[in-house]
């Protein structure tokens, strides 16, 4: 999906040259400083410029944080860019799906994944996303407390089970939900820490929890497949679409691949909208302007009805807080790539072998892009009267070719979700700053208490 930004702000080419940044450590780097606090590190690097050397352990790096370098890292992937090796917990849990494959294998998947979210697609589980919402708002009452976390982890997860899965128990959501958060958590444990350099075979507590929860996934997804394929029916979930999709020479992803795609479909369209959902009743607590301003479309456009699909294009406003929630918080907070032969950024070579990084949180917060950039402001995206953004200054879905496919679906889903319970409900959440932690995604740093006011 388009990002929907405008022109670029500045009109001419801005020169690069790679400063050097925070001076490491032998061997590690700069890992001690960037495992401690990420995005206060990826802060620091741009406070030495847009182009920043630094060590992740012995591998050379290069920290981007200008928009038009950010665009050519991203257009350039697959051609003068390739995908990172990730650590053995990323790979245990995703495999080799479309968001890691490389190629051949990668374009090849991404034939195969891209039909099962095309608009039409979504459209037809849009259905599901508003009564899974409604389900929950029936549950609700007025001056009760809730955990804001724990309640839109539960909403997304029982959507991406009806709407990935086609199934609808308890059970397959709760078991798949419990080795996920393991896995998001083991994952970002290794990727900012000493894991991150150790080799495979090297055992470690972590990598015994990320196995565990990997098997329970593997169990999960193959009863379900084995019950696709048992049933012979025709199904509108993804993953009956998955396995009826054949690639050019005929042949149809393997059980395998099927698995992989599951997973990676699952957390796209989970553990993402989950995390943009607390954010964003977090910072309309915060803003009750932005607040007022969100009741009045909802009473405008659906008066007394729930949303469907249709309404999706009319509901810019909510649409906006979206956005702006994914500007201030975004769930994926980071970009790599590692350069190939005769890569440039900026004009710039970068030698063969080079970990490019970039990270969304520091460029959507960058005053040059976006004035006032920590304040909340949905009106920033407002078609005719918002600000005017710079292409992939806001890249909350990365772009490019690799650009997320479920980019659609997430923002249908966090739309819809936020129209259902945002027409009965404010959410007053509990006082004091609630901090990022990044991890897989950029989940609170606690669990997000609120109390609920019926309009």
């Amino acid at each position: 999906m388009s990002t929907e930004t405008g022109p670029a702000i500045d009109a001419e080419p801005r020169s690069h040259r790679i400063v050097p940044g925070p001076k490491g450590l032998p061997f590690l780097g700069n890992l001690p400083q960037f495992g401690k606090n990420p995005l206060a590190f990826f802060e620091r690097l741009r406070s030495h410029g847009d182009m920043v050397g630094w060590r992740f352990g012995p591998n050379s790096c290069v920290y981007i944080a200008d928009p038009d370098c950010i665009g050519e890292l991203l257009t350039e992937t697959e051609r003068s860019f390739d995908q990172p090796a990730l650590g053995i917990a990323f790979r245990t849990v995703m495999g080799n799906g479309v968001v890691v494959a490389r190629g051949t294998d990668w374009r090849r998947k991404r034939s195969l994944v891209q039909p099962s979210v095309r608009p039409k697609q979504v459209r037809s589980y849009a259905a599901t996303m508003a009564s899974s919402t409604v389900e929950l708002a029936d549950t609700w009452s007025g001056g009760e407390r809730i955990d804001i976390k724990r309640e839109m982890a539960a909403l997304t997860q029982r959507i991406a089970v009806r709407t990935i899965f086609g199934v609808d128990t308890a059970a397959d959501a709760e078991a798949m939900g419990r080795a996920m958060d393991v896995a998001q958590q083991e994952i970002g444990k290794e990727f900012a820490g000493i894991g991150a350099l150790l080799p495979d075979w090297v055992p470690t507590p972590g990598r015994a929890r990320i196995k565990k929860a990997a098997a329970v996934i593997d169990a999960e997804v193959g009863r379900v497949v084995a019950r696709h394929r048992d049933g012979g029916d025709e199904r509108p979930d993804l993953l009956s679409r998955l396995l009826t999709a054949v690639d050019e020479t005929g042949e149809r992803l393997t059980d395998r691949e099927i698995r992989d795609e599951t997973v990676t479909l699952h957390i796209g369209g989970h553990e993402t909208t989950s995390s943009t959902l607390v954010w964003a009743w977090y910072l309309l607590a915060r803003n009750p302007r932005a607040r007022a301003a969100l009741a009045e479309e909802l009473d405008r456009v659906l008066g007394d009805r729930e949303p469907g699909f249709d309404d999706y294009a009319r509901l810019t406003y909510t649409q906006s807080v979206v956005k702006e929630t994914l500007r201030l918080y975004p769930t994926i907070w980071l970009v790599t790539g590692v350069a190939k032969a005769d890569a440039r950024i900026g004009g710039v070579p970068m030698p063969e072998g080079t970990r490019v990084w970039t990270s969304q949180w520091v460029t959507q917060r960058d005053a040059r892009w976006f004035p006032e950039p920590e304040e909340f402001r949905p009106e920033r995206w407002d078609p005719e009267a918002g600000d005017s953004i710079a292409e992939y200054a806001w890249f909350p879905f990365g772009g490019g070719p690799r650009v997320c496919l479920g980019t659609r679906f997430a923002m249908v889903e966090a739309v819809l979700i936020l129209a259902v319970l945002a027409r009965r409900f404010e959410l007053d959440v509990d006082p004091g700053v609630i901090e990022p932690v990044p991890s897989l995604t950029l989940q609170p740093d606690r669990d997000v208490m609120a109390t609920v006011r019926t309009r």
